[in-house]
């Protein structure tokens, strides 16, 4: 089919339903002379689930145009960003995203053959690249290393220097996979302008780069591997895809943050070129649908309702998800996928006199956030220190005889007022830390979002808690705190790379829940925000 398409029809087929082309005339030009070369890379992380379909589908389009096409499984990435995962368990996540992905690819009938599959350290360790890593980093500026991975990398108050270093190794990869074009989601966007601020400062071509819209998951925001309730995993069961698109946003009349509605968009109509319809006949009956604008049509206008696209999206995405639930039911697999992604209320830890994960103690090979004594906090008092004016100092009350010294960083943020009698959360078994000649003896914990303006939130326990009271984590509660923290293993800040606030403004660790016996953990208004 590719060789019977014009320059114009392959530009058009591999730009379809993309957010946004950088470089547009250059992959014009490139395609009048030959094929396009395209690379798209992913992270080995959390297990990959159906919005990796949408990818899948581009990629389809892509070789659909004649593109050569490259898969980097991103092993290094992933170390750089996910900092707790043992290069041991990251070896095994790449050949999970392999099988599972080549099981995506087979589905939607793509030709393997037609890809070339490569692992970033197969590369990446080179004498060269590791040079070139050298000569970026003398290139760009912190500033511009946070800000290219602020919406990709993991985002804490205190970065660690691998995460800034995770852009420039994405830039990079353009010049040593030897391609015309990066593919990734709009999220990606400013990873891509510093590619091409950056690698003519290298003496290397600038790249195009094809971005795609974020796709909703199923809580209205987008689909996330950390967050369980927003995802179908691939491998989920038909109760299972049923249960949660049941309970998936779908508004009727509402075509915004739709996620099922947008699955039909980005996944069914470039796979299959039309849309089924199943509903009783007294409502319309079954109709076949060519073209995704009369369907957001029908459903803007309430004449397809909510519970029959979900039933017609949950039949086409197990048509999908059948032949990768039957590759997956293979012993082999089984096992890789357990030994990937072992259930962290099951894995033991490694070393003498270890417990499991949930159960808390004291190993330092465990990262079981049960090990963190977070408690509900009263602020008794508070005022400026002293010697520093960006820092406030409290007194926090927090079950104990006295209350506790904590000084932080928030007069910038939030007023003397509203801090004064405020209910909040602290960690407090954290090593004490002299600020400014004072003593801090805790940390009062807040949700954040970077950028400019920054912004700040105390985080918030249910009304009605008393100080001292312990925040858990869901799955978590039989769990022993640490007497203290051991600032050399740096347990805090691989913990703290897993709270996040969710698009409902509740604190999770992962996916799972920050809860007091009275309810969950929440700040007023910063979606998506860090926890620091």
């Amino acid at each position: 089919m590719a060789g019977q398409l014009s320059p114009e029809e392959k530009f058009n087929l591999i730009t379809r339903n993309l957010q946004e082309v950088l470089g547009e005339e250059k992959v014009k030009q490139v395609l009048q002379e030959r094929e396009l070369k395209v690379y798209w890379g992913t992270a080995t992380t959390g297990k990959p689930h159906v919005a990796y379909f949408v990818p899948m589908s581009k990629i389809a389009d892509f070789l659909r145009a004649g593109c050569e096409v490259t898969i980097l499984f991103a092993d290094l990435h992933a170390y750089l960003d996910n900092m707790k995962a043992p290069w041991e368990l990251l070896e095994l996540r790449v050949k999970y995203y392999e099988q599972v992905i080549k099981a995506m690819l087979e589905s939607i009938g793509v030709p393997l053959e037609k890809l070339r599959f490569i692992k970033g350290t197969d590369f990446q360790l080179s004498r060269e690249y590791t040079l070139d890593v050298y000569r970026l980093s003398s290139m760009v500026t912190e500033h511009d290393a946070k800000k290219a991975g602020a919406e990709v990398v993991k985002q804490v108050e205190h970065p660690l220097l691998s995460g800034l270093l995770y852009p420039g190794l994405q830039a990079l990869d353009e010049e040593y996979l030897k391609v015309d074009a990066q593919f990734g989601g709009v999220d990606q966007r400013k990873i891509f302008t510093l590619a091409e601020k950056y690698l003519p400062s290298l003496g290397y071509a600038k790249r195009s780069h094809l971005m795609n819209p974020m796709v909703p998951g199923l809580t209205g925001a987008k689909m996330s591997s950390s967050e369980e309730e927003s995802k179908i995993d691939l491998l989920d069961s038909k109760e299972d895809v049923k249960k949660k698109l049941k309970k998936a946003f779908c508004e009727p009349g509402n075509t915004d943050n739709n996620g099922v509605l947008s699955f039909v968009k980005y996944v069914l109509f470039p796979l299959q070129g039309e849309f089924s319809i199943k509903r009783d006949p007294k409502w319309g009956g079954d109709k076949v649908y060519t073209d995704f604008k009369e369907v957001e049509d029908d459903f803007r206008g309430e004449m397809i309702h909510p519970g029959d696209l979900k039933a017609s999206v949950e039949v086409a995405l197990n048509q999908l998800l059948e032949p990768i639930r039957k590759k997956f039911q293979s012993p082999e697999l089984r096992k890789l996928t357990n030994a990937a992604y072992p259930d962290p209320s099951k894995t033991k830890a490694g070393g003498k006199g270890a417990k499991t994960a949930g159960g808390g103690g004291g190993d330092d090979n465990e990262l079981a956030p049960s090990r963190l004594d977070i408690r509900v906090g009263k602020i008794v008092s508070v005022e400026k220190h002293p010697d520093a004016d960006s820092l406030y100092l409290e007194k926090i009350d927090v079950g104990e005889p006295e209350p506790r010294t904590v000084v932080s960083g928030l007069v910038a943020y939030v007023s003397q007022e509203d801090l004064q009698d405020r209910a909040v959360l602290v960690l407090c078994n954290l090593k004490p830390q002299k600020m400014r000649g004072i003593e801090s003896q805790a940390m009062l914990l807040c949700a954040s979002i970077e950028g400019e303006p920054r912004r700040v939130e105390p985080l918030d326990p249910p009304e009605g808690s008393s100080p001292g009271e312990r925040v858990l984590v869901e799955g978590y509660e039989s769990g022993k705190a640490d007497e203290k923290l051991n600032p050399k293993k740096k347990v805090w800040e691989k913990l703290q790379a897993d709270l996040k606030i969710s698009d409902e403004c509740v604190a999770q660790w992962k996916d799972r829940k920050l809860l007091t016996k009275l309810g969950q953990i929440t700040c007023k208004t910063l979606k998506g925000g860090n926890i620091s």
